[in-house]
């Protein structure tokens, strides 16, 4: 799925990747046909967690040029967060993706009544992280960057599943606190 003209004048990504501190697969979404086949994807996250892995991006993102795109990534205790765009993407656009997803997953992983962004976390949370995925992009278009809207999204999303009632109430004040947050900023 080749970016198309409509995408043309949009920043647009081709991948976001979530990788444990060995390399191996959490959560990821490829937008491009760079990568058609699962194995070249592996080979992709293999060779991309091989190059970044002696790095130290735990305070704040790094940006690599990796065959022929722009990678950002950050790493969160045993969790590697990646964002990968095309040569020609603006590389503060593609920071912003990366935090946002970030701060999603940490405020959603947070509210599920875990204290730490980790992998045995982010495990039993898949489920909000693929959602979490699915409200930062379509397509490889990017429709939100920003962490709060994300998770709330998510977890309206999680409320019209019919979550159990303990998990309701807090997600229904996540909820309100952002329609709250919303409002204000609107103002």
């Amino acid at each position: 799925m080749e970016n198309s003209s409509v995408y043309r004048n949009h920043p647009t990504i081709k991948n976001i990747l979530l990788l444990d501190s060995e390399g191996k697969r959490i959560a990821v979404k490829y937008f491009s046909d760079d990568w058609p086949t699962n194995s070249a994807r592996s080979a992709f996250e293999k060779s991309l967690f091989n190059k970044t892995q002696k790095t130290n991006a735990q305070s704040e993102a790094e940006i690599v040029t990796f065959d022929n795109n722009i990678v950002i990534y950050k790493f969160v205790q045993d969790l590697h967060f990646f964002v990968t765009g095309g040569d020609n993407e603006n590389e503060l656009i593609l920071v912003s993706v990366l935090q946002g997803f970030l701060d999603a997953v940490s405020l959603l992983l947070r509210f599920c009544g875990q204290n730490n962004v980790e992998k045995i976390e982010a495990l039993e949370n898949l489920d909000l992280i693929l959602l979490c995925l699915d409200e930062i992009t379509d397509g490889g278009m990017i429709l939100e960057t920003d962490g709060s809207i994300i998770a709330g999204k998510v977890v309206t999303h999680t409320m019209e599943e019919g979550m159990p009632l303990a998990e309701q109430t807090i997600s229904q004040a996540l909820a309100t606190a952002h329609e709250h947050l919303m409002k204000s900023l609107l103002r």
